[in-house]
């Protein structure tokens, strides 16, 4: 079996879908969002996220990926949809199942830091109203089909 998949009856490597995490880390009315170094969906704006690891619970790859690439610390972490993306601009196509989780800082007073300078140009807090573009395509999908990540909050 080849890294990427089994092997087809043409003895080719069969592609197979991956699964990634990514991360609604909310401020107030704002989201954390990184510049992408990248392939795939180079220089557009991104959430905080990645692979699922073997035996990974979804909370725990969340925790995992904000903590590398931003150096912070994350709770109340939950899940909140799923995704279905191929990914085709790159320079071989990819199918991605996106676990999108919504979490908070564990302590309001950390900064972002960039980890991952190789693959990301920076991170900054984007007021959900005013998000920076281009947006990475499964994100921009989410936006344009009127996702909301906040949660609801009821006037009593």
């Amino acid at each position: 079996m080849s890294k990427s998949g089994s092997i087809g009856a043409t003895g080719d490597p069969v592609a197979t879908p991956k699964v990634a995490v990514v991360v609604y880390l909310l401020k107030g009315n704002t989201v954390l969002l990184g510049r992408r170094r990248s392939a795939v969906g180079n220089s557009s704006f991104a959430l905080p996220g990645g692979n699922l690891e073997f035996g990974e619970s979804f909370e725990e790859c969340a925790a995992r990926e904000v903590k590398e690439e931003t150096g912070l610390d994350i709770e109340a972490i939950e899940l909140l949809t799923v995704t279905n993306n191929l990914l085709i601009e790159g320079p071989k196509p990819l199918h991605y199942v996106t676990i999108f989780m919504r979490s908070s800082l564990a302590n309001p007073d950390q900064l972002p830091q960039n980890l991952e300078p190789e693959k990301c140009h920076g991170w900054d807090w984007y007021d959900w109203d005013i998000l920076p573009q281009p947006l990475f395509s499964p994100l921009e999908k989410m936006v344009h089909s009127g996702f909301n990540p906040f949660p609801n909050t009821h006037l009593d």
